[in-house]
């Protein structure tokens, strides 16, 4: 597996990473080429309850879904830990478990519980003192130092950019590996968030969310790191999930939409059926 930590710091390039909630979606995104992922917070709500990503998942619903993800793929994958869902030993409870479970990283927030997706409103942000000491618990739970630990700060929707600066330099201070300020409304906000932070950043790119979407090579320019797509690939299926099932409801066959899904052998290569044939042929007693 490559190393997390020395791709987050190559800064010749961009980490383009997408967000993935389940072993198929992993194993997809592997195969089509990124060295990275991302498990989201609101794809692993909205999968496994049908919710939105208002503070429903705990603590076991993202390790559950981190151990099925991680053992399904060979690339780094970052955990979406929300706010470590309690304080600071909670935090350092879920890191042990992540790590064990086998992911690279985690993002941990700075949000009030129950918490609320970056860009929606209503959010609220403890203090930052408060969110010191999770963060250091997470630091010091980690048994890998290549284990990554992301500060998001979601502080600019209720207390201001310069205020989500500050303390994106706080926490990095404390040792964050890399900064994450959520939710800037502009591309001039995105370029003094790049200028002023001394930091690794995350740029969270939401098809319609609260930040403009920009393409990668500008926002590595501007400073960011890490481009993350998090709701891509849930926008994408839930999209297609809704063509095909009108088409089934109104014409009683999928027919007309042949050439807009995956072939049966095509499924079953991505889920590497012949893999498991030879493994099974393997193990036949010989007659």
């Amino acid at each position: 597996m490559k190393n997390l930590r020395k791709m987050i710091n190559d800064s010749s390039k961009p980490l383009v990473i997408p967000g993935v909630y389940d072993a198929i979606g992993a194993k997809i995104a592997q195969k089509a080429g990124f060295e990275a992922m991302f498990q989201t917070g609101y794809g692993t709500s909205a999968t496994l309850f049908g919710m939105p990503d208002y503070g429903f998942i705990g603590s076991t619903e993202t390790i559950e879904n981190a151990r099925r993800i991680c053992r399904a793929v060979s690339v780094p994958v970052i955990v979406d830990s929300d706010t470590g869902y309690g304080n600071a030993l909670s935090v350092w409870k879920i890191v042990n478990e992540l790590e064990s479970a086998g992911a690279a990283g985690i993002f941990l927030e700075d949000q009030r519980w129950p918490k609320r997706c970056g860009h929606m409103s209503g959010k609220e942000v403890i203090e930052k003192e408060e969110y010191a000491e999770k963060l250091q618990a997470a630091l010091d739970a980690r048994k890998s130092k290549d284990f990554i630990v992301v500060a998001r700060t979601d502080a600019r929707a209720t207390r201001g950019l310069d205020d989500a600066i500050e303390r994106g330099k706080y926490y990095r201070k404390i040792g964050a590996d890399v900064i994450f300020v959520e939710a800037p409304k502009s591309i001039d906000e995105m370029k003094k968030i790049g200028k002023s932070i001394n930091a690794p950043l995350v740029a969270n790119m939401i098809e319609g969310g609260a930040t403009p979407v920009i393409p990668s090579a500008t926002l590595h320019k501007m400073g960011f790191r890490i481009i993350l797509y998090p709701l891509s690939v849930l926008f994408a299926n839930a999209f297609a999930s809704i063509q095909i099932l009108k088409e089934l409801k109104k014409s009683g066959t999928t027919a007309k939409l042949k050439k807009s899904v995956v072939s049966f052998d095509e499924f079953n290569d991505l889920v590497d059926l012949s893999k498991f044939r030879n493994l099974e042929n393997r193990y036949k007693r010989k007659s």
